[in-house]
C-alpha cells in the first residue's frame, strides 16, 4: 500500500536528450544545454550552494557580526582567497559597520591578510580571536593557528609561542575574563595569559597512550564530541577528558604512494568485543597544579563519559556516565576540590540510548533541561538540581527533533519538530516553567527543512531554509513574530541555473511493509516522463540507525547527480526503513536493536514490491541500488538477501562483517557481542554472500580511518572462495568520503553512471 503526500517542482519539464555523461575533461559549457553532468557536479562545482561568511551573535549588543569580501576583490586570485572584513550589523536599524578591517588582520611583515576559518568574540567583545591555517583531522579541520587581535591597541599576536609547530594548536577558547586562552597541543592542556604570552603546561602525557583535553577516534566518531575542556564559569579551573589507549589495539593504516616505501599511520581502533579506551575527567587549576579526578564508578574500560560540562557554577561537574551496552545514563555531580561524585539522575532504555546532549542550567544552576524517550517520544524535561523533580517540557505524541534554544528572560524553551510530516523540520516554542503548551513558529509558506541560530534572549534567529529541490536560503528574523528582517543569502543565481536545467519533479510518498508499518519515501521521475513507459529504477539507500535519507531538504551534490540520472531516464528513490532516526517514536528507532540489517533489508524488499504494484511504469527488471557506508553495507544485503528484486548495486566504503566496525557504534545499536552472536552473524552482509546473482560494484579507500578497506578485502576473499563474479575499485589512501584527491569524485561518479548503464 502505497500513499502519496505531493508531488512538485521548481523546474520546467523539458525534452530529454539522450548523451553519455559527459567525460571528466570536459567543461559544463561544451555539453548539450539543460544536461548535469559530472564534470560540472564534482569538479568545476558549478552548482555548489552559497552561504554568509561565519555569522556570530556580538556579545552582549544587539547585533550579529559576519564575514564579507573587503574592498573590491572578486574571486580568487593565483589560488589565494580573497581578504575579509568582519562586519557588524545592528538588529534594530541593520546599519552596517566594518568592526574589523583585513588589514588589521595581516601580521606585521605579512603581505596578506589571515585566511579566516573561524572566529570568536571575548565576552567583554574587546579581544577577537582568529582560527586560520586549520587541517583536517579525521572527519574535519580542527588543527590549527590561532592568534589573538586586541581592539583596543590593535596588537595581532600568534598563540602558541615561538616553538610552536604551524597548525598545531586545537580549540582554542577565551577564559570568561577575556585575559586567556586555553588550547591543546600535541594532546595536552596550556593556558596562554594574552598580554605577556606567558604559557602555562597544565597536562603533561607521561605516555603516548595518554590523550589529554583532546577526543580518542572512536569518541569523536561516535559521541560527536572533540573538543576535550571546559573553562569553569569563574574562569579559576578547567575540567577535561583524558583517555588512556593502552591495550586498545591499533590498526595499522598503509600509504603505498606518497613516498618510495610505504608509511604507516596507527589509530587505536576498539572493534566489538575488544578493549576500549578508559576515560576519566580531570580538573585543574588554570595557574597549574595537581589534578582532581572525578571518582566515577565503575571500570572505566567498560564505561563512557559521552558528556561533560560545568554544573552552572564553578564548584561542580555534571559528568553523563555510559555503561558499556549503552542502555543506562547515570548523571553525577563531581566535586571540583575533592572529585566526588554524587548520583542526581539516571535515564534507561531496555534497548539502548540513541543520543547523549548538553544541558542547559536553568535558575542558577537549580535545574537543568534534559532530552530523553522515557515517556516513548522524545522530549525534553525540566530536572532538579537533586534529579526528584521532573517536569514533561514539550508533552504529546510527537518527537522533538533537538533542542535549539532556551531563554530564561522570557520563559522560553525552543526545539525542532515536524508531528505531522517527518520528512520536514520547523521551530516550536515551548515554555521552562511547563505551562503554556507548545506553538509551531516558522510560518507554512517554509515548507521544508529549517533550522535556526537563535540569540540569546530569544529576540532574533538565523533562519535556513531549505527543501529537496530549493537551495539554502539564510535569513534574518525577529521572534518569535518570524518577521524576515534581512536576507543573508538567497542563492538566487542557483536557483536561477537550476531552474533553466531539464529536471523533474520529485514525489513524497508513504509505502507499507508486510506488518503495517508506514515508511517514507521520495521519488524522482526523468523529465519527459511517460506514464505509459518502462523505466529502470535505482534506490539510494542508508538504512542504519545513524542517518535518514527521506527528507525534505537540500542534499548538495548527492541529489544532483540523482537528478543527472533522472536526466538519463532512470526514476531514482528512497526508502527510510524502521530503525531510521525518524520522528516517529522510540519504538521506531528502537526496532532494529540486535539484528542491524535484517528487518530493515526485509522493509527495503516490501518497499520495492509495494512500489511496483502500484507504478507500472517502473521495471521489474532493471533495479538498480546504491550507498555509502551504512548505506554500502545495505546494498550488499539486498543484492545478497533479494537477488530476485535487485539486479546492479554500486556498494561503497560497506561494512561486510558488524565485528569490523568500532565497539562504540555496533555494540549500541546490535548489543554486546557475547549477548547477540547471532545477531551480529545474521545481520552482516558477508553471511549472505552466496546469493550474489546480479552485477555488484565495491568502492573503497584504502586509506579509510572510518571503515577499514580491510572490510572490502574480506568480502573479497569470500565472494572469490564462492566464485561469485563482481567489479571492485581501490581509491589509494582516500578516506570515507571518498572526496580527497584531484578527480576523485568526478572518476567515482562517472564510474557509478557507467554502471548503471552498462548494466541496468
Amino acid at each position: 500500500m502505497l500513499k502519496a503526500r505531493s508531488a512538485f517542482s521548481l523546474f520546467p519539464a523539458c525534452l530529454l536528450i539522450a548523451a553519455c555523461a559527459t567525460a571528466p575533461s570536459e567543461s559544463p559549457m561544451t555539453t548539450p544545454a539543460g544536461l548535469l553532468t559530472n564534470a560540472a557536479i564534482f569538479g568545476d562545482k558549478a552548482f555548489d550552494a552559497k552561504e554568509p561568511g561565519r555569522t556570530k551573535w556580538l556579545p552582549g549588543e544587539n547585533a550579529y557580526t559576519t564575514l564579507e569580501t573587503a574592498g573590491t576583490f572578486e574571486g580568487e586570485a593565483n589560488g589565494k582567497k580573497p581578504p575579509r572584513d568582519i562586519i557588524a550589523y545592528d538588529l534594530d536599524s541593520l546599519e552596517r559597520t566594518v568592526v574589523v578591517t583585513a588589514e588589521q588582520l595581516t601580521p606585521k611583515g605579512a603581505e596578506a591578510a589571515l585566511t579566516v576559518d573561524d572566529y570568536a568574540w571575548s565576552e567583554d567583545r574587546r579581544r577577537l580571536l582568529i582560527y586560520t591555517n586549520s587541517q583536517q583531522v579525521w572527519r574535519v579541520k580542527s588543527r590549527g593557528d590561532y592568534w589573538v587581535l586586541d581592539l583596543e591597541t590593535d596588537r595581532l599576536v600568534r598563540l602558541g609561542g615561538e616553538d610552536a609547530a604551524p597548525s598545531s594548536l586545537q580549540f582554542a577558547k577565551f577564559s570568561p575574563d577575556g585575559e586567556k586562552v586555553a588550547y591543546g597541543r600535541e594532546a595536552d592542556i596550556f593556558v596562554e595569559t594574552i598580554a605577556d604570552s606567558s604559557i602555562t603546561r597544565l597536562t603533561e602525557r607521561e605516555s603516548e597512550s595518554i590523550i589529554n583535553g583532546i577526543m580518542s577516534w572512536a569518541y569523536e566518531e561516535e559521541f560527536s564530541i572533540r573538543d576535550g575542556f571546559r573553562w569553569s564559569p569563574d574562569g579559576s579551573r578547567i575540567a577535561f577528558w583524558q583517555f588512556d589507549t593502552s591495550g586498545v589495539r591499533d590498526f595499522l593504516i598503509i600509504n603505498n604512494t606518497d613516498e618510495l616505501y610505504p608509511t604507516i599511520q596507527r589509530i587505536p581502533y576498539p572493534k566489538v568485543g575488544e578493549t576500549v579506551s578508559a576515560a576519566r575527567i580531570g580538573i585543574v587549576a588554570t595557574d597549574g597544579g595537581d589534578i582532581v579526578w572525578a571518582d566515577a564508578p565503575g571500570d572505566p574500560r567498560n564505561n563512557y563519559i559521552p558528556r561533560m560540562q560545568w554544573a552552572g557554577s564553578s564548584d561542580e561537574v555534571l559528568i553523563q556516565h555510559v555503561n558499556r551496552k549503552q542502555d543506562t545514563n547515570r548523571l553525577l555531580l563531581v566535586d571540583a576540590r575533592s572529585g566526588a561524585a554524587t548520583p542526581v539522575f539516571v535515564d534507561q532504555e531496555q534497548t539502548h540510548l540513541d543520543d547523549f546532549h548538553d544541558v542547559e542550567w536553568l535558575a542558577d544552576g537549580a535545574a537543568f533541561t534534559f532530552v530523553s524517550e522515557r515517556s516513548g517520544w522524545r522530549h525534553v524535561y525540566r530536572v532538579s538540581r537533586d534529579g526528584e523533580t521532573v517536569t514533561d517540557l514539550t508533552p504529546g505524541e510527537f518527537d522533538v527533533a533537538a533542542l535549539v534554544a532556551v531563554s530564561e528572560s522570557t520563559n522560553a524553551l525552543w526545539f525542532s519538530a515536524s508531528p505531522d510530516d517527518m520528512t520536514q523540520r520547523y521551530l516550536y516554542r515551548a515554555t521552562l516553567d511547563g505551562s503554556g503548551g507548545t506553538q509551531r513558529i516558522t510560518p507554512i509558506e517554509f515548507a521544508g527543512d529549517n533550522s535556526y541560530d537563535i540569540k540569546d534572549g530569544g529576540s532574533h534567529a538565523i533562519h535556513t531554509h531549505s527543501t529537496i529541490t530549493q537551495p539554502p536560503q539564510y535569513r534574518l528574523v525577529s521572534l518569535p513574530d518570524h518577521a524576515v528582517r534581512q536576507t543573508l543569502e538567497d542563492n538566487q543565481a542557483l536557483i536561477d541555473k537550476l531552474a533553466a536545467l531539464e529536471l523533474g519533479p520529485v514525489e513524497f510518498f508513504e509505502v507499507q511493509a508486510r506488518d503495517g508499518l508506514m515508511m517514507d519515501g521520495y521519488m524522482m521521475r526523468p523529465p519527459t516522463f511517460d506514464p505509459s513507459a518502462s523505466y529502470p529504477i535505482i534506490f539510494y539507500v542508508y538504512g542504519e540507525v545513524a542517518g535518514a535519507t527521506v527528507r525534505d531538504r537540500w542534499a548538495g551534490s548527492r541529489n544532483l547527480w540523482h537528478f543527472a540520472m533522472a536526466q538519463r531516464g532512470y526514476v531514482v528513490a528512497s526508502i527510510d526503513n524502521r530503525g531510521t532516526p525518524s520522528l516517529k517514536g522510540r519504538d521506531w528507532r528502537k526496532s532494529l536493536y540486535g539484528g542491524i540489517g535484517v528487518l530493515s533489508s526485509r522493509d527495503q524488499s516490501d518497499g520495492l514490491a509495494a512500489m511496483l504494484e502500484r507504478y507500472d511504469f517502473i521495471d521489474a527488471g532493471r533495479v538498480g541500488i546504491w550507498g555509502h557506508s551504512g548505506g554500502g553495507s545495505m546494498t550488499l544485503n539486498m543484492l545478497f538477501r533479494h537477488p530476485e528484486q535487485y539486479m546492479v548495486g554500486v556498494s561503497r566504503a560497506p561494512v561486510s562483517d558488524q565485528k569490523l566496525y568500532d565497539a562504540i557504534y555496533q555494540e549500541r545499536y546490535s548489543g554486546l557481542l557475547e549477548d547477540h552472536a547471532d545477531g551480529y552473524v545474521q545481520g552482516s552482509p558477508i553471511t549472505h554472500a552466496a546469493g550474489l546473482e546480479g552485477k555488484l560494484l565495491l568502492v573503497h579507500g584504502t586509506g579509510d580511518d572510518n571503515v577499514h578497506y580491510q572490510s572490502s578485502e574480506l568480502l573479497i576473499n569470500e565472494l572469490v572462495r564462492l566464485n561469485k563474479e563482481f567489479d571492485f575499485f581501490a581509491y589509494p589512501n582516500r578516506r570515507h568520503a571518498l572526496r580527497s584527491g584531484d578527480g576523485t569524485e568526478v572518476h567515482l561518479h562517472e564510474m557509478m553512471t557507467r554502471y548503471f548503464d552498462e548494466h541496468l
